[in-house]
């Protein structure tokens, strides 16, 4: 857009205005001046200088000859040039005399522009002074536009009205920078210092003589009634009407003036200028009308003639500058200002024509840059997304996890926004506003983590800090939420009385923890809600509240800071609270002695005693007999505790527990006592505590059962966060060391309410107390439990990343300190954990910089964790990627391994092709052995031979040098000789005790390349390869299982990297396969009970610190352990151990590694990951035996697999794909579980319009259907986390599951979108109708598409293969709404699954298109292929309405929903697009092929190289039909093409901007550049339409007001 420059666009501002300064006196004192005033006023007539005049200087010279002549009437016009040319000989100096004359002539048309006569001599004198070159247009131009701007600026000196009008245009939108603008404006406009404006009657001529009545300024007659009824008024508009006169006189001369220049062949920034002028006069037509401090009777004046006139006058211009014939200007430039939202419109047809033409080829335009069905796009959960900006000045860990907002609101230019201000413009009821309430409810139904919450909600207004500043990232206001939070109350109200079979208590337990945590956020304003809440639930003729669960639900957060706040000091109090004590029902359940029902009786009498206790204000409106009903409650808890008794927490009866819950709202802190009794009530013990000294003791709290979950699932969520706290107190800081059901007891309360019980702990410890963490036994218990119980939670809450950086710290310092094993190896596996846990992007350092502060060990991780992640989920951002690099360089820095051939040919391309040329320093590592052998072996024969002095290992550890101590083991080895007997075991195991961590890890891999090195030459040598391994093995045997000097999983995975070598991994295998492994990870299984832990009743078993770690982590340690166990630490080794199995094609060892493993595998927090990920990452190299055996890692009970899924890959012909009925059901699957629904959930027992959204009724009809289920809490799926995650990625392992080709999945899923309206409107059950509100959220259908030209693209046929009623009946949806849905769900499916996918759905794509005969049919005229293309490429929401889907708008409309939920780095594949429709040939291709890739180009703005590349795409698609040398179909005009042509205008300033379109925006040069040269392709008509889009300075408007490209043309 064109506008005014601001001061950074200047190089000096400061300097430039000086020269200006300089040469504006400089011009006022030449002496040609005075006698070029002379010249032009003898031909205006202004013989007569009058006193207005005579304020401009005289020149020194007054003798000095001047032109004059004492003629009554001006000379002929003819003579005027021939007494111009006379004054070049008296003045040499010819560039200061042109730049005077048009000094003077800018003066004089500002002066004159009043008087027509004088004007028109002006217009002949420029017209005269232009032939013989004497005037430069372009400067000419410039100076006076800045000079009547200033002009306009001094008549509105004392009025506010100008001054608001122009300062708002100077800022308007959509202006591109002009140079000079503002600084020209000074330049002339001090060639007088009297200002040329009358005082009184704005701008016109000077004052002239009386003689002179018909030459005054212009003026308005006055009526004298005006004068008798309102004097002042009449003189106020007499001067406002003069004034807007006086401008339009002046800008229609401009006007003209311009015109005039227009006729020659004026410079781009000269059409620049224009173009901004122009349209500031367009928007500011009507001076008059705004001004805010005028009388509405002025105001309401009708235009005057002269303004109409000047506003076509500025028509006249501006349609000259983007005519298509000479395109001084393109007409996008008028699309993205707005012009088009003028105010105060005059009933005028030019303007409205221009406008009506704005807006039209801006909705085409806008139509490019979104996707179709784009209103049905919405979050899922089960995939992260990220901003997609350019991301500048944060730090590298904030880029990692900063997230895309859920949903963007289209902008009028097609333009996705975000934003707190932009939430709050969304109307209620509007489209948008439905979309939005789609995605809230979504997310209250299927609780996303905190972190998704915390990133797109707002304060509430009435919480909110005044220096608080806007949310970027926010799309949802408080009254969103508010709603969406009552609609959910509603709905399971609704669920409650319909008696339904879903666990409604489970459903209201995980909303409960959801609402907590949204008040307490500030999120809802708590008394707006309740008068919403109150107004709601009275709405309708059906009573909805039955139950006492809304009284309940307030009940859970009356203790929050901001509730108290508004029941005591709010003024609405007291109103407040009988409200919110009106929600009580009495209780009539149909169980009423269950644990639920007590709870909801007593409830009210909990609510009532609360607010009693608040404050006396609201006393008098308390329910007297619910105060009473309390009394119980304590009498109740006073005979329960009387004398010695003690309820006997895992055998209370149903009474007893709802009981319990009751006081838990009335007693939190007794209750919380009453827990801590319970868990310790067996009292304490005495352990050894060293291994060091026999009577060394420590005191630990006896086991007892841990509190079952589903009595702490009842409680209050205030009691819940006491006791969490005081349980903290107890296991951190208390004298005896806490029992395991006390610890696990803390975690079950974290994980029955992660959103509103969790902390950070390593911080949050620490912020409670700075020493917690460093008394004994402290920094232990909370690594055991971020390890073996958070881990799924963290990353459930995207907290992950944060705690490896802080782990990573642990790590740091510690891996120096001698002796620091335990701690150290327990931090290590806990950051291999959370490496693998992650999902998306991560860097190794938070700041970003410095080398790495891992171990080699977890150096090896990240490499492996970063290859799964970019591979099997891409990088979902470009910006990500620049960041890859600096971290590779980072790790490997300080890494010394070399990844084998085997493993990089399976890594992804942007890892692979870095470290495939890193250099190979194992051969140099054995050189170091061998040349510190001998001095090694010495040492290692003093210390470790069996008659070793003890003394010498103090001697040893003290003065050996540190290039020899990593040879240890090494050396230890080669003295073994097959018989670890020949050693001193004893002596090997105190040193490597007193070693740091650190230099054990190195001895390890030390030790590990000596072996097999050792192996080597061994086999040379002639002995045999059998018996050197069985000898290996025993050796390694005494490493780990005989003395348990090492740490297994580091040995495994020393072993397991160095695949290059043939032997390694048969030693692994052989590890793995050994009885002893087999034996601790059998008595790991036996004393851990089931894999879910939090369903354990039993008492935990406290197993000896020496039996549980081994020799090397218990040597001194003092403290018991809790759950760490040595078989515990293989969890995250062996899915790696079978990663690196597969890559080295030895299927048969990865299988028997599953099988002896599988059940163990069950313990692994994240085995569904595991599976989930290895599937995809090996995908088309996995054989189905081993499928199967990775699928067992599962328990299949549990996990929603299709009923057929089992068939499908068990099937004897591998060959054949599975029936379209299996693909469609999973879709259904993610249509019901995972996409947002289009309506709200209704629930009973007439007629449900749809079912809940992850229960499907049971069927009798053949084919797969999902579980039915009800809501499940965060700690039945803790890995993937939530419910759509768990159903998304289940249909994600199924797919990567069946035996059959991607090709072959994808036809099918491909076949089921294109023909799915027409299959499911065959259904007999379909409801060809919608029920009220079914179609809120879809747009309403345009009319047409029943021509004859149409008939081809509505004639899509069915499919066969798929049970259409079943599966409508099934949804709960109409055919038109379902039909929709599963497009989206197969996009979401495709966008989940490998990159072999989507070049498949590519090919397929393009075949679809190519088979629509109708495109290449030559008997079409361009105007039906036209039409056909524009209703084939309609939104499928719009064509379902009328049963009018196409093949090629399902398709699009899929690869739409793909892209919306692809990474960005895999959208690199989409130009495979484009790749298989070339050549294109015809426009309704060419247009086709737009309207796919079009909606990309925003979505990869930030990705630079990503975007050139689509764009480059485009543009040889455009050559393809548009090119010098194509021979098109049909012929077609370029103007036929308008749309792509301001898409692409409009798109490359998107682009430049990183975002949506500002005032300021310009393409970058780069973009310019590769436009240069695709133009040199195209015709000459079209080229001419895309002529600013290049690097030239002299025919590009971007290109002459680019700072860049001005001072460095490319």
């Amino acid at each position: 857009m064109l506008r005014a420059p601001n001061a950074n666009s200047q190089s000096n501002p400061t300097d430039m205005d000086t020269n200006h300064q300089r040469s504006s006196r400089a011009y006022q004192f030449h002496p040609a001046r005075p006698v070029i005033i002379d010249l032009f006023n003898l031909y205006l007539g202004r013989n007569n200088r009058h006193k207005a005049e005579e304020n401009i200087r005289e020149p020194p010279n007054k003798s000095q000859k001047r032109v004059t002549a004492n003629r009554e009437l001006p000379p002929r016009n003819e003579q005027f040039l021939i007494d111009f040319e006379q004054l070049p000989s008296q003045f040499p100096d010819q560039e200061q005399l042109r730049a005077v004359t048009e000094s003077v002539l800018i003066s004089l048309v500002i002066q004159c522009s009043g008087h027509a006569p004088r004007a028109e001599f002006l217009l002949f004198a420029l017209r005269s002074l232009c032939g013989i070159g004497y005037i430069n247009l372009d400067t000419f131009l410039s100076s006076l536009l800045s000079s009547v701007t200033a002009a306009e600026l001094s008549v509105s000196q004392g009025s506010h009205v100008m001054s608001t009008a122009l300062g708002s245009n100077l800022s308007h939108p959509g202006v591109l920078p002009s140079s000079g603008l503002i600084s020209n404006a000074s330049n002339f406009q001090s060639t007088n210092p009297a200002s040329p404006l009358h005082s009184i009657h704005g701008i016109g001529s000077p004052a002239q003589s009386a003689n002179e009545p018909s030459s005054r300024g212009p003026s308005i007659p006055i009526n004298s009634s005006d004068h008798t009824s309102n004097g002042q008024q009449s003189m106020t508009r007499v001067s406002m009407s003069a004034r807007d006169n006086a401008i339009s006189s002046l800008r229609q001369l401009c006007c003209k003036i311009i015109l005039t220049g227009l006729e020659t062949n004026l410079k781009p920034v000269t059409h620049a200028e224009i173009f901004y002028h122009m349209l500031n006069w367009l928007v500011n037509w009507d001076q008059r009308q705004q001004g805010s401090d005028e009388p509405d009777s002025i105001r309401s004046c009708k235009p005057d003639k002269s303004l109409i006139e000047c506003l076509h006058s500025c028509l006249d211009v501006i349609w000259l500058l983007v005519e298509e014939d000479k395109c001084r200007v393109p007409f996008y430039e008028l699309l993205r200002n707005c012009l088009q939202f003028i105010e105060n419109i005059p009933d005028d047809e030019a303007l409205f024509t221009l406008i009506l033409e704005i807006h039209r080829r801006r909705d085409m335009m806008a139509m490019h840059m979104q996707m179709l069905d784009q209103h049905l796009h919405c979050p899922s959960f089960g995939t992260n997304r990220y901003i997609p900006q350019t991301i500048t000045n944060i730090a590298v860990d904030q880029v990692s996890s900063m997230r895309f907002s859920p949903i963007t609101y289209p902008s009028v230019l097609g333009e996705p926004l975000h934003g707190e201000d932009l939430a709050a413009s969304i109307e209620k009821g509007s489209m948008d506003w439905e979309r939005a309430m789609r995605c809230i409810r979504h997310a209250i139904r299927n609780t996303p983590s905190p972190d998704w919450w915390k990133r797109v909600l707002v304060v509430a207004p009435c919480y909110r800090l005044q220096s608080q500043a806007p949310t970027g990232g926010a799309v949802f206001t408080t009254e969103m939420i508010c709603d969406a939070a009552i609609d959910r109350i509603v709905e399971l109200l609704k669920l409650t009385n319909s008696g339904s079979d879903i666990n409604c208590w489970n459903e209201w337990l995980i909303f409960a923890d959801l609402f907590h945590f949204l008040m307490k956020s500030g999120c809802l304003d708590f008394v707006d809600f309740v008068d919403k809440l109150v107004a709601r639930l009275a709405d309708g003729d059906q009573v909805i509240l039955k139950t006492n669960h809304v009284t309940w639900l307030l009940a859970q957060i009356i203790r929050v800071d901001l509730v108290l706040n508004a029941l005591n000091t709010d003024h609405r109090k007291v109103e407040t609270t009988r409200k919110m004590l009106s929600f009580h029902k009495e209780e009539r359940s149909s169980d009423p002695n269950s644990p639920q029902s007590i709870l909801l009786d007593y409830i009210s009498s909990c609510q009532n005693l609360r607010v009693w206790s608040l404050n006396t204000a609201t006393r008098e409106i308390l329910n007297n007999e619910q105060l009473q009903k309390g009394k119980q409650i304590d009498e109740w808890w006073k005979q329960t505790n009387k004398g010695e008794f003690m309820m006997e927490y895992m055998n209370m009866d149903d009474r007893s527990t709802g009981m319990f819950w009751v006081v838990s709202y009335t007693m939190a802190q007794p209750a919380c006592d009453t827990v801590l009794s319970w868990l310790t009530s067996g009292g304490t013990e005495s352990l050894p505590a060293s291994n060091l000294q026999a009577n060394d003791r420590i005191t630990v709290i006896r086991e007892v059962n841990p509190v079952p979950i589903s009595l702490l699932s009842g409680l209050s969520m205030n009691m819940c966060m006491k006791l969490a706290s005081q349980l903290e107190e107890v296991m951190f800081n208390g004298q005896a060391v806490a029992s395991i059901a006390l610890v696990e007891t803390y975690a079950r309360l974290l994980l029955i309410a992660p959103h509103s019980l969790f902390r950070p702990h390593l911080s949050h410890l620490t912020q409670r107390n700075p020493a917690t963490l460093t008394r004994p036994g402290a920094s232990l218990l909370v690594l055991e439990l971020l390890n073996y119980r958070f881990l799924s939670l963290y990353r459930y809450l995207g907290k992950s990343k944060p705690l490896m950086y802080d782990v990573t710290k642990i790590i740091s310092n510690l891996k120096g300190k001698r002796g620091e094993h335990r701690t150290f190896r327990l931090a290590e596996n806990l950051c291999i954990n959370l490496l693998l846990s992650l999902k998306d992007f991560f860097v190794v350092k938070k700041e970003g910089k410095g080398p790495t502060e891992f171990t080699e060990t977890l150096n090896r991780i990240t490499i492996m964790s970063l290859a799964i992640i970019i591979k099997t989920r891409g990088v979902a951002d470009a910006d990500h990627l620049l960041y890859l690099q600096p971290m590779l360089e980072q790790i490997l820095a300080t890494s010394k391994h070399t990844w084998s051939e085997k493993t990089l040919r399976h890594f992804p391309s942007v890892l692979r092709d870095t470290l495939i040329g890193r250099m190979d320093k194992r051969g140099i590592a054995i050189q170091a052995w061998q040349q510190a052998e001998t001095t090694v072996i010495n040492q290692c024969t003093q210390l470790l031979s069996p008659a070793a002095d003890p003394t010498y290992v103090m001697t040893y550890i003290n003065h050996s040098f540190p290039q020899h101590r990593q040879y240890l083991c090494g050396g230890a080895w080669i003295l073994m000789h097959g018989h670890p007997e020949n050693i001193n075991s004893a002596n090997l195991a105190r040193v490597l005790r007193e070693f740091s961590p650190e230099e054990v890890t190195e001895n390890i891999y030390t030790m590990v390349d000596v072996l097999l090195h050792h192996l080597q030459l061994e086999l040379q040598r002639g002995h045999s390869l059998q018996e050197l391994m069985v000898k290996a093995c025993a050796n390694l045997a005494f490493f780990i299982w005989t003395h348990e000097l090492l740490p297994l999983d580091i040995l495994l995975m020393a072993l397991t990297d160095r695949d290059d070598d043939p032997h390694a991994l048969r030693i692994v295998i052989s590890l793995l396969e050994r009885q002893e492994l087999q034996q601790k990870v059998k008595f790991y299984l036996n004393n851990r009970g089931p894999p879910e832990h939090w369903l354990f009743s039993g008492p935990f078993k406290r197993v000896e610190l020496q039996k549980a770690l081994g020799n090397h982590l218990s040597w001194k340690e003092r403290f018991p352990p809790f759950f760490d166990d040595i078989a515990a630490r293989l969890l995250p080794v062996i899915p790696l151990i079978i990663y690196r199995l597969i890559e080295n094609d030895a299927i048969d060892a990865a299988d028997r590694v599953l099988q002896l493993y599988s059940t163990f595998l069950h313990y692994h927090p994240l085995n569904f990951t595991f599976v989930r990920d290895i599937l995809a990452y090996f995908y088309g190299h996995l054989p189905g035996k081993l499928i199967l055996r990775i699928l067992n890692v599962l328990d299949i009970k549990k996990i929603p697999f299709s009923e057929s899924f089992p068939q499908h890959i068990n099937a004897s012909n591998a060959a054949m794909s599975p029936p379209l009925e299996y693909f469609a059901t999973l879709l259904l699957g993610i249509v019901n579980n995972v996409i947002p629904p289009l309506h709200s959930l209704k629930y009973g027992p007439g007629g449900d319009v749809r079912v809940p959204h992850n229960k499907i009724p049971a069927t009798s009809q053949p084919g797969p259907t999902i579980a039915v289920e009800g809501q499940k809490a965060f700690y039945h799926i803790p890995d993937p986390g939530t419910y759509t995650q768990l159903i998304l990625e289940t249909a994600v392992i199924e797919i990567l599951s069946l035996p059959v080709s991607a090709s072959q999945i994808v036809s099918s899923l491909v076949q089921i979108v294109v023909h799915i309206q027409p299959t499911l409107i065959q259904s007999s059950h379909c409801l060809h109708g919608a029920s009220s509100g079914v179609f809120s959220v879809l747009p309403t259908s345009p009319s047409g598409g029943s021509t004859d030209s149409m008939s081809a693209s509505r004639s899509t046929p069915s499919v066969s293969g798929i049970n259409s009623s079943n599966i409508v009946s099934r949804s709960g949806y109409t055919c038109q709404q379902l039909s929709c849905l599963l497009i989206q769900a197969c996009g979401l499916l495709l966008a989940q699954l490998p990159q072999e996918f989507h070049a498949q759905l590519y090919i397929e794509a393009t075949r679809v298109i190519k088979d629509s005969w109708w495109l290449t049919d030559g008997k079409r005229t361009l105007g039906e292929l036209d039409s056909a293309v524009g209703y084939a490429l309609l939104d499928p929401t719009w064509a379902a309405q009328d049963n009018t889907s196409t093949a090629i708008g399902n398709i699009v409309s899929l690869l739409h929903s793909f892209f919306s939920n692809l990474p960005q780095e895999w959208l690199e594949g989409t130009n495979l697009i484009i790749k298989h429709l070339r050549p294109v040939t015809s426009v309704a291709v060419l247009r086709i092929a737009f309207r796919i890739m079009g909606p990309l180009l925003p979505r990869v703005a930030n990705a630079h190289s990503l975007f050139n590349k689509s764009l480059s795409m485009l543009l040889n698609v455009l050559v393809d039909v548009f090119g010098k040398n194509s021979q098109p179909s049909t012929p077609v005009e370029a103007s036929d093409i308008t749309d792509l042509i301001d898409f692409l205008h409009h798109v490359i300033h998107y682009e430049g901007q990183g975002g949506p379109v500002q005032p300021n925006s310009k393409p970058r040069a780069e973009v310019l550049a590769l436009f240069g040269r695709a133009l040199e392709s195209l015709r000459p008509d079209v080229q001419h339409l895309l002529s600013h889009l290049r690097t030239d300075v002299n025919s590009s408007i971007y290109a002459a007001t680019h700072p860049k490209l001005v001072q460095n043309p490319l």
